[in-house]
């Protein structure tokens, strides 16, 4: 399948990108103010690629949580992994990686081990069939990239780097999630 700057296919739905705005794509005219736009703009883009990468991965019977671990497992081989340096590495900190890595299992993508050092520890290795499953998926995940060429390398870098300050200082600030404490 080919891309056009202007055009993008997500499982068989053309969308038209020279007209997109996320007031558009959510009809709302304003917002409170810039914070508030950019913040609704990256929940809603991250929900759009989530959506586009699922479907990439269905044919697969892989969600992307579970391709993310054979990538990780990918990364270390033929090393193994413990599941709890999979858990560090994960992009969705929401995970399970342990259910995650028992349905790879039943799959036949990973092999599970005892840690030698570790009686109590687990070990992960990504199989020969994982291997093969990614190497697919390489194509393909090569394809789906495709859809942010819409931006130059240039501002492909400009944009994760806002990214990451944006984390950055984020970071710095105290967490305002509430409490789960009765008042």
């Amino acid at each position: 399948m080919t891309y056009n700057v202007n055009t993008l296919y997500i499982c068989s739905v053309k969308y038209d990108t020279s007209t997109m705005s996320i007031e558009t794509d959510i009809k709302q005219t304003k917002f409170k103010n810039p914070y508030q736009r950019v913040a609704i703009n990256l929940l809603y883009t991250t929900s759009w690629l989530s959506s586009s990468q699922a479907c990439l991965l269905k044919p697969y019977d892989l969600t992307p949580q579970q391709y993310n671990v054979l990538r990780i497992l990918r990364g270390q081989h033929p090393k193994p992994v413990r599941v709890n340096d999979i858990i560090e590495r994960m992009l969705d900190k929401m995970s399970n990686a342990s259910r995650l890595v028992d349905k790879l299992l039943l799959k036949g993508y990973v092999r599970r081990t005892e840690c030698s050092s570790d009686r109590r520890a687990v070990d992960v290795v990504i199989t020969d069939e994982g291997l093969t499953i990614l190497s697919e998926l390489d194509k393909m995940q090569e394809t789906w990239e495709n859809q942010l060429k819409g931006l130059s390398e240039a501002e492909a870098d400009l944009l994760s780097d806002l990214l990451d300050r944006l984390r950055g200082a984020s970071a710095t600030v105290e967490s305002s999630c509430p409490s789960t404490q009765s008042v």
